[in-house]
Formats: structure tokens, sequence, C-alpha cells
């Protein structure tokens, strides 16, 4: 037994020739910009004109005291340095601690007035 043939899902209309569906896709393309390219966008990388001044972040502070709970804060650096404090006194304790990590950080701090070891 065979089964029973099912049409066929996509209906293709005949045409009388190939070539009109070519010629109706070259007629639709325009010269000039390329496509997909949003009108006012410049198409070549340009530099950032924004130059900055040499200085970057190295350290982080991030308090969440939130009100009527409890405080907690994170001191992130870049030399490695990452502590977290919960309560309101051992937040206080790593603020104090952060500003003072600024005067000891090693990319902070400059190479010149120290000896080669």
């Amino acid at each position: 037994m065979t089964a029973p043939s099912r049409p066929p899902l996509k209906s293709i209309t005949p045409t009388s020739n190939g070539r009109q569906h070519a010629d109706a896709a070259r007629a639709r393309t325009a010269v000039g910009e390329p496509k997909g390219v949003a009108e006012g966008v410049p198409i070549a990388v340009r530099p950032d004109p924004q130059q900055g001044d040499g200085r970057y972040p190295v350290a982080w502070l991030h308090i969440c005291a939130p009100r009527g709970a409890v405080p907690t804060a994170t001191s992130k650096c870049l030399c490695g340095r990452d502590r977290s404090a919960v309560g309101k006194a051992r937040v206080l304790a790593l603020i104090a601690d952060h500003e003072a990590h600024r005067d000891a950080c090693p990319l902070r701090t400059t190479q010149k007035g120290r000896t080669a070891a």
C-alpha cells in the first residue's frame, strides 16, 4: 500500500520568462549609500574625539544602605584587593580602610622614591 500524495506546501506561480525576476531585483537597487547604513551615520571608523587626561579608575567602593535594612559595602581594587562588610559598624570600618588603601595601593604609589632591590 502506498500513502496518498500530499499537495505542495508552497504554490509557485509559473512565469513565462525567468529573466523577469532578475530584472525586477536589479531595478529595485539604487546607486548611492550602501544598504544597511542609517542616515547620518558615518561609515568610516574615526578616532574617539574625547581624549582622556590619563586618569582611570583603580579602586571602587560600593555601599548599599536601604532604609530599615542592614547596610552592606564592597571595596575592590585592581591590585587584587576585594573586601566586603555587613552591618553598620563594619561598613564604617571598611570605608575607613578603603580610604587608607589609597596611600598603600601599589598601583597608586609612585616608584620614584623607592630604591631598587
